[in-house]
């Protein structure tokens, strides 16, 4: 089922926040729909470095490849500001599309961009924003591939503001709208309220941001089409990789830890390398 075919259903759609091939078939197996590719979860795990608008177009579209290739759902991916103006976007269309997005995610923060939950957030003006949707649109080969149109105006311009540009960007031809970090339960049951009858709503959750935190059945409630928990992955398997090495360095040996790893066996199960060498000898045996 396609991305545009699966929001046309009741039910929330959540999306876990992916960064790799294995995060991405860890998180099919467990049975989402769809998947999250964060621009943040590349900048922490590629980069080692914080959010602000370092990770580069060909980083992410190089990603998204390696993405595709292991799984089939469908994957969302953060485009950030379109990595420039609105030619930039729609080159940023392209190669996305390209490389096997479903839906791309842009912003109108300035450049660079910083993450949503930081302070001393910059915006470009409204019209420009407008006209980098429509590019976006214009740009696109395939009519199932979404654009997600993000304002940034609550923490610079104020909610008032942030509502006033996401009807401008629905106006422009947005297929979903995220407007990022409503600092309250009463802020985000406005935006469902204004919005909701009439486009997709994406919510964001992110632990320790600015957004209440809320379980997807409690967004579906509220009025909200996506949830999407894009570094929560990032932070559990960084809290797990800190206490790793601090075990190893002071045991000097992995046996502590064996109960919170994988053996060499199990993770050979779960990425299924068995299966992919049994179908590797089916080609052998074909007849020249």
């Amino acid at each position: 089922m396609s991305l545009k075919a699966r929001l046309s259903q009741p039910d929330i759609l959540t999306a876990p926040g992916v960064y790799d091939g294995l995060t991405a078939a860890l998180a099919a197996d467990a049975g989402f729909e769809a998947l999250y590719l964060s621009g943040a979860a590349v900048a922490y795990t590629r980069l080692g470095r914080p959010d602000i608008g370092l990770s580069t177009l060909s980083e992410m579209a190089d990603t998204m490849a390696l993405i595709r290739d292991r799984v089939d759902l469908p994957v969302i991916i953060d485009a950030d500001t379109g990595f420039g103006n609105a030619l930039n976007a729609q080159r940023t269309m392209r190669i996305y599309e390209r490389a096997g997005a479903n839906a791309l995610q842009v912003e109108d923060q300035s450049y660079p961009k910083r993450c949503g939950h930081l302070a001393d957030k910059s915006l470009i003006p409204r019209a420009e924003m407008v006209g980098k949707i429509k590019a976006m649109a214009d740009a696109r080969a395939h009519e199932e591939t979404l654009i997600i149109a993000r304002t940034d105006a609550i923490a610079v311009e104020g909610f008032e503001s942030a509502m006033d540009r996401a009807e401008a960007y629905t106006a422009a031809g947005a297929d979903i709208l995220f407007i990022e970090a409503p600092r309250s339960t009463e802020e985000m049951q406005a935006i469902t309220t204004t919005f909701g009858p009439r486009i997709p709503l994406l919510a964001n959750m992110v632990e320790g941001g600015a957004t209440p935190i809320n379980s997807a059945t409690d967004l579906q409630t509220m009025g909200f089409s996506i949830a999407i928990f894009p570094g929560g992955i990032v932070r559990a398997l960084a809290h797990a990789a800190q206490d790793y090495y601090a075990s190893l360095k002071a045991n000097g040996s992995n046996t502590p830890f064996a109960a919170r790893m994988f053996d060499f066996d199990g993770l050979n199960r779960v990425i299924g390398t068995e299966e992919m060498l049994a179908r590797g000898r089916t080609y052998d045996a074909a007849e020249e």
